[in-house]
């Protein structure tokens, strides 16, 4: 299998850079007031691409930290993926136009699975869909909402649809430093032929490595850090070159 890629997250806040525990926006600790600047630190330290969710607008329905999104792309030159708030052709159409490299669909994909289709289409290699899961059930709305479709299920309805990417993420698990809950993430991955990104949990050089070896025979093609990165748990170069030995 090719190398796994490390995505550091940028999780926007009122136009800073936090990190949530369990998806609580009232548990949110600010890491960085400038997200400019913290994206381009990361792409110093060699990381080759950005995740960045506007958490204010996955629960207002539309964009709130525009500014802040625009800040990254204006200091870094890595592909960005962004999420959190995009539920329109307009709104996607737009963000790609301003340098955004993949859009991810969240709520979206789970309450209008023809916007997903439709934007596959017209974007194609474009569009990511996001899949928050609580206890292995679809989560929408900034999380607030759980629904009784299997995690499975969703992903699979975009099997056919030109999906470049489903980010698989543990809620339970977001921003507490556990581990990844690698038995589902590599159970989803198992049924999709669309590659997969792990989510929600990484603590450890260990926990990369666990994935490395767990992700070995399926299309788990990355995964995304957060707290354990901010809170120095986790040493860029380490982990990158965790991700760049074979085997």
């Amino acid at each position: 299998m090719s190398s796994l890629t490390i995505y550091p997250a940028i999780d926007l806040k009122d136009g800073q850079c936090v990190r949530l525990r369990r998806g609580d926006m009232d548990q949110a600790t600010v890491y960085s007031t400038d997200p400019g600047a913290q994206a381009k630190a990361w792409q110093d330290a060699g990381f080759s691409r950005l995740h960045v969710v506007d958490l204010n607008g996955a629960f207002a329905g539309k964009p709130v930290n525009a500014a802040a999104v625009e800040s990254i792309l204006a200091s870094t030159s890595v592909p960005v993926q962004l999420g959190g708030g995009i539920r329109s052709m307009a709104g996607i159409a737009a963000w790609l136009e301003k340098g955004i490299g993949r859009v991810i669909l969240g709520s979206a994909a789970a309450k209008n699975p023809p916007l997903v289709l439709e934007a596959c289409k017209q974007f194609p290699g474009r569009i990511a869909v996001g899949i928050d899961a609580r206890d292995g059930f679809v989560a929408t709305e900034g999380w607030a909402e759980t629904s009784s479709m299997p995690a499975a299920e969703l992903g699979l309805r975009f099997e056919d649809a030109g999906v470049t990417a489903i980010i698989y993420t543990d809620i339970g698990r977001d921003g507490m430093l556990s581990g990844l809950n690698l038995e589902q993430t590599v159970a989803l991955a198992a049924r999709l032929t669309t590659p997969v990104i792990a989510s929600g949990g990484v603590g450890s050089l260990e926990d990369l490595d666990a994935l490395k070896l767990a992700a070995a025979a399926t299309r788990i093609e990355g995964v995304i850090v957060g707290r354990a990165l901010y809170d120095g748990r986790i040493n860029p170069s380490d982990a990158l070159a965790l991700f760049a030995k074979a085997g």
